[in-house]
């Protein structure tokens, strides 16, 4: 999946000061294994506690790390790309992608008459 430049600047440094396991996952325990889902929750808690102001600690922004997956592809649809390139990075179909993130996607009308505005200018 592509990534913006500054995001994989950040993954290499990560890549070479912490390197990965040797199956080549970026995350492994001490002794090379998985994390359980109950470890990555109680890091999730900790990180947000110290990332958040504690209004938005108090709030379900970023509840989870799943969330975060949320956020990315409500970005992307937000940003005006289109929903069969994010339903491929996100690995959904186009419909469940319009079914789950149609919100998102309501309210675009104003961008949608601008860039057809502009393609019929041009």
């Amino acid at each position: 999946m592509p990534i913006p430049p500054a995001l994989v600047k950040i993954l290499r440094e990560h890549i070479e000061e912490f390197g990965v396991a040797g199956d080549g996952r970026l995350f492994a325990t001490s002794k090379g294994g998985l994390y359980t889902n109950s470890a990555i929750s109680r890091v999730w808690k900790a990180v947000r506690q110290q990332a958040f102001t504690p209004a938005q600690v108090a709030s379900s922004l970023a509840a989870t790390p799943y969330d975060l997956r949320h956020a990315a592809v409500s970005l992307w649809l937000a940003s005006g790309v289109a929903p069969t390139e994010v339903a491929k990075r996100a690995g959904h179909s186009v419909e469940v992608l319009q079914r789950v993130y149609a919100k998102v996607i309501d309210g675009q009308r104003e961008l949608a008459n601008s860039k057809i505005l502009n393609a019929l200018n041009e």
